[in-house]
């Protein structure tokens, strides 16, 4: 039996940040490159073609994005952007925002007539806010917001879903062992649960981080709640496919 179409995969990782003089702004997000590397993998395995980029500028994010619209996509598109952010925005490792409405608009229907039926589906793993609890002694992805960024993470447009690594406000945590949210991705894809319909397996995401992930350290207590908006209009099962190893023992 023929192997399905590949779908594509486009996985950003920042974890170095200079601004246009070469001055350090954020440090260094260790463990966030191993983390993606992990999950690009792990994507492959599930019939994924994978495009690993590390350390983009804010007009190379949306650079990488263009080119999407250019390319087969099969039977669904998934993204996992990890890097700085604030409410709205990501930010390139030259410290540029990249407006995340601007990302989903530019493979929306409207921009992008051939991804129409395709379901365009973003994990991203970044700050929305500033404002934590007593969490874990880690590096946290935020910076001071943008003028103007707003709280556009609901613009997303038909065919989309974004799962955001934690509610509107919030920070996200990172640690050289990697982030909460992305390990829980993994761990998720790695098991059964991945051939789950998508809003049931971002469900058991949303269990692992709530439950599983318990910070320690200086900032006992904390807990992080990842948060799913979608404007999907019907079930996808886009981590279904049969793995290599799976085929070979059919």
């Amino acid at each position: 039996m023929s192997q399905a179409r590949q779908s594509r995969a486009l996985v950003i990782v920042n974890t170095n940040f200079c601004s246009s003089d070469g001055d350090v702004v954020f440090g260094t997000r260790k463990g966030a490159q191993r983390e993606a590397e992990k999950l690009s993998r792990v994507l492959s395995r599930l019939n994924y073609r994978v495009k690993l980029m590390h350390n983009k500028t804010a007009k190379e994010i949306e650079d990488l994005y263009q080119q999407e619209r250019g390319r087969e996509h099969g039977e669904c598109f998934v993204s996992i952007i990890s890097s700085h952010g604030d409410e709205g925005v990501v930010f390139g490792c030259d410290a540029g925002p990249v407006k995340l409405t601007r990302i989903f608009q530019i493979l929306s229907s409207e921009k992008c007539p051939v991804l129409t039926k395709i379901p365009k589906i973003f994990f991203i793993q970044a700050c929305r806010g500033q404002e934590f609890d007593q969490g874990v002694a880690v590096e946290c992805d935020s910076r001071q917001p943008e003028p103007g960024c707003g709280p556009g993470y609901l613009s997303i447009p038909p065919q989309t879903a974004v799962m955001f690594a934690c509610s509107p406000g919030y920070v996200a945590f990172l640690n050289i062992f990697g982030s909460m949210f992305l390990q829980a991705l993994l761990k998720v894809l790695e098991g059964e649960e991945r051939h789950l319909a998508l809003n049931r397996l971002t469900t058991r995401i949303n269990w692992e981080v709530a439950f599983r992930c318990q910070a320690r350290g200086a900032y006992e207590g904390c807990k992080e709640m990842p948060c799913f908006v979608t404007n999907l209009v019907q079930e996808v099962f886009p981590f279904s496919a049969p793995t290599a190893e799976e085929g070979d023992g059919v």
